[in-house]
């Protein structure tokens, strides 16, 4: 038994008859399929990828509410039993990245309740209909295929036009991908030619064709063949005259073009050096989390509750979201200041005070006070506000 088996040996087969294909309203038959030209494999893009990704994978993902308190315990601990909760968002946006289009199916348990989530790769998937119900058909690089309903599957997506369900494909940028690999080549080049030497020369006293045929096959004989005796030392007779060293300069990419190559691939996933290097904190970091992580943690947000809840259930409250502390890329001067605005308006406990520091919580419950200044009045009754409780109320 392998992880195919794991993931979707416990669903239960499609029902009823086969119905062909689900038709969307422009009549497109819906499927997709892997990239072949991956971008995956350039280091500019998988970079790039690699830095969202690793921001990606800080998210915190809570399942609120009451509803299926067994799936709440298990999600808290992994979405599955053989990822943890970074892993899983890591992988999900590199093929969201990759591809434009990721796809999460539940994982069922031995009773046909859902016990996890996974990311999978299928290299083709198709929506058809059994029954009435439409299912998304997986199809794997090996042959092995599996269908899960749609209503259970949760697709996220980038640069979705023309497909209602799936993104499009990352074509767009394969003009740039072919700067970078030609940009490549030419250093490769470059540096075969610098490690070799070049020269011409002027042959005088030679007027017949197998006289100039016959100097050049012992020239080449005496000083490259194996059993040359010069020992790297090329020996010119007085026949050779104008000796001059041959000066090949390959062609690259200037710093300025190069410089442009790179914006192109920053300004389609998002982000800059900065963030490449680690350098990004503050407002630069604030930028980057509204204008990348943020998206991709409200989509992916409303994909799980879509998928683990119904109609009903989300209306009284229950929901996935996912969230990352923000607060901890500040500076440390703007970080002191969050801190004693929240501490002096009893707005945060001492243990959420702490976290943003990077703090762990104090013990035996001590940091779930909320601290506040005494000069504070309230303007009903003109009464200092007091904390009740030992701080845990105001």
């Amino acid at each position: 038994m392998g992880l195919f088996d794991k993931l979707f040996g416990n669903r239960p087969k499609p029902r009823g008859d086969y119905q062909g294909e689900f038709r969307l309203l422009n009549g497109y038959k819906p499927h997709f399929t892997s990239f072949g030209g991956s971008v995956y494999e350039s280091e500019l893009v998988r970079s790039a990828i690699d830095k969202r990704a690793t921001h990606m994978s800080k998210l915190q993902v809570d399942v609120q509410g009451a509803a299926k308190p067994g799936l709440r315990v298990k999600l808290k601990h992994g979405p599955n039993a053989y990822q943890t909760w970074g892993q899983f968002l890591y992988r999900l946006s590199t093929i969201l990245d990759v591809h434009n289009t990721a796809f999460i199916t539940p994982v069922w348990d031995e009773y046909g309740e859902i016990s996890g989530l996974y990311a999978p790769l299928p290299t083709r998937c198709e929506l058809i209909q059994y029954g009435g119900v439409p299912y998304i058909r997986y199809e794997f690089a090996w042959g092995e295929r599996a269908a899960v309903e749609l209503e259970y599957c949760g697709i996220m997506t980038r640069f979705q036009y023309r497909d209602d369900l799936f993104g499009e494909s990352n074509r767009a940028l394969l003009p740039t991908m072919d700067l970078i690999h030609i940009q490549n080549q030419g250093i490769q080049e470059g540096v075969k030619s610098a490690a070799t030497y070049r020269f011409m020369a002027q042959l005088s006293n030679f007027a017949k064709a197998e006289d100039l045929k016959k100097e050049r096959q012992r020239f080449t004989e005496e000083n490259f063949s194996r059993d040359a005796e010069g020992g790297g030392l090329l020996l010119f007779p007085n026949t050779y005259t104008n000796i001059k060293q041959v000066d090949v300069k390959p062609w690259v990419v200037d710093a300025d073009q190069m410089k442009a190559i790179r914006d192109s691939v920053y300004s389609y996933f998002g982000v800059n050096d900065d963030i490449l290097t680690n350098k990004a904190y503050g407002d630069a970091w604030a930028a980057f989390y509204e204008g990348a992580i943020e998206p991709f943690a409200i989509q992916l947000s409303d994909v799980l509750t879509k998928m683990l809840f119904t109609f009903r259930e989300q209306s009284q409250g229950n929901r996935v979201i996912a969230t990352t502390n923000r607060i901890q890329y500040m500076t440390n001067a703007d970080k002191l200041a969050v801190t004693q605005g929240f501490a002096d308006r009893g707005m945060a406990t001492i243990d959420e005070l702490r976290e943003i520091w990077n703090l762990p919580p104090l013990p035996n419950g001590l940091g779930q006070k909320i601290p506040i200044r005494g000069e504070y009045y309230d303007l009903g009754d003109n009464r200092p506000i007091t904390p009740v409780n030992g701080g845990n109320e105001q």
